[in-house]
């Protein structure tokens, strides 16, 4: 699978739960929506995935990825009730980073 470089970075930073290098993936005024919450610039989002993998310790495994889109399928696993379960993450770049991410079932 051909992801995108901050879409690869994202992921192995995820699967170490590492927020910092995960919130790095973003531009300064990103925007991340997940759970009916909306997250705004990369203060937020290391806050919040750092919370959520202090909680969940979820993994991704990346399944597929819809280049046109710019979706990614991926098999989340962690401590949650569900586990393991599929999401999409979808994703707008500007400049090689993220710009929003937009989680949904």
């Amino acid at each position: 699978m051909n992801l995108p470089k901050m879409i690869t970075e994202l992921v192995k930073a995820q699967n170490k739960f590492d927020s910092g290098a995960y919130a790095n993936c973003f531009t300064e005024n990103a925007v991340v929506f997940d759970e009916g919450k909306t997250h705004n610039g990369k203060t937020e989002i290391k806050n919040w995935i750092d919370k959520a993998n202090k909680e969940y310790r979820a993994m991704m495994k990346p399944l597929d990825y819809n280049e046109t889109e710019n979706i990614l399928s991926t098999e989340i696993s962690g401590t949650f009730p569900g586990s393991p379960i599929v999401l999409k993450y979808h994703f707008q770049l500007s400049d090689g980073y993220i710009k929003s991410l937009r989680i949904t079932s």
